[in-house]
């Protein structure tokens, strides 16, 4: 395989892993990265979310510990019955939605215009959850949320299909917004995204498996690694963060990327439509 195809997959595999679980947007993202690396297309587009199973795997190495004790646990006590339980409600939703309405989300939503004002309204719901007082927060550990804050954290998982909303930004800021502390919101987004994104891999690969050959395995082995990489550095780091630091900073970063979004639509520096 083409060396300098690889070098595109390695870069998009870090800027996956990088903006994955960050409230950035990875979509947004990946779409820039794209445009300048002349990196598009249907396989293209197939490879970023199947890439997306690197990050995860960042992710259950990072919580492995948690996720072997409820696994262990599971049978006998209603603590990781519950959890577990919690998991399932908050991915139901992306599901049934992804299912019904994202030819349509897909068609209809994805124009500079949505993906510039979504980054820009964004930030401003951040710096709204972070003015609130974090003493105030009614769910300080993951093993503490109830069904219905799982289900509700659901709901808000699904404005993610909006582009340059982020998952992990309308997860975990809409979790604090719901009464989750900045830790168990972010850990709880954590552990959603593990059947959220696996689940949209495994979904796409088979959808546009016609498109997909042997040859590309080369690729997508590249991809997934660095994506792995990139987003276990990552996490860990967000982690340590989240103790002592918000997350204003990163409104102000999507207020100057949705400002990119709309000069590289209007230059026509960067093609936006799939």
């Amino acid at each position: 395989m083409d060396t300098a195809l690889l070098v595109k997959a390695a870069i998009m595999g870090i800027v996956e892993g990088l903006t994955e679980f960050l409230p950035i947007s990875s979509t947004g993202h990946l779409i820039l990265a794209g445009s300048l690396l002349d990196f598009t297309g249907a396989k293209a587009k197939v490879f970023e979310i199947a890439i997306q199973t690197g990050a995860i795997l960042a992710v259950i190495i990072v919580y492995w510990q948690k996720i072997r004790d409820t696994l262990v646990a599971l049978p006998s006590s209603r603590q990781a019955q519950r959890f577990a339980g919690n998991v399932l409600i908050g991915f139901a939703p992306a599901v049934v939605l992804g299912l019904l309405a994202g030819k349509a989300i897909k068609a209809h939503l994805f124009t500079p215009q949505v993906v510039a004002t979504t980054f820009i309204l964004g930030a401003f719901v951040i710096l709204w959850a972070e003015s609130r007082p974090q003493s105030a927060a009614r769910v300080q550990s993951v093993d503490d949320m109830t069904p219905l804050d799982a289900l509700k954290v659901g709901l808000v998982q699904c404005l993610a299909m909006i582009p340059g909303t982020s998952r992990s930004g309308a997860t975990i800021i809409g979790g604090m917004l719901l009464g989750l502390s900045r830790k168990a919101a972010t850990d709880f987004s954590f552990f959603l995204a593990i059947p959220t994104l696996i689940g949209a891999g495994v979904y796409s690969l088979y959808k546009e498996r016609a498109l997909l050959s042997a040859a590309d395995l080369p690729l997508f082995a590249v991809g997934l690694l660095f994506s792995f990489v990139s987003a276990w550095i990552c996490v860990r780091w967000l982690l340590r963060y989240i103790a002592s630091h918000s997350f204003v900073p990163f409104a102000w970063y999507r207020i100057a990327f949705g400002v990119i979004v709309l000069l590289t639509w209007w230059t026509g520096a960067v093609v936006w439509q799939d």
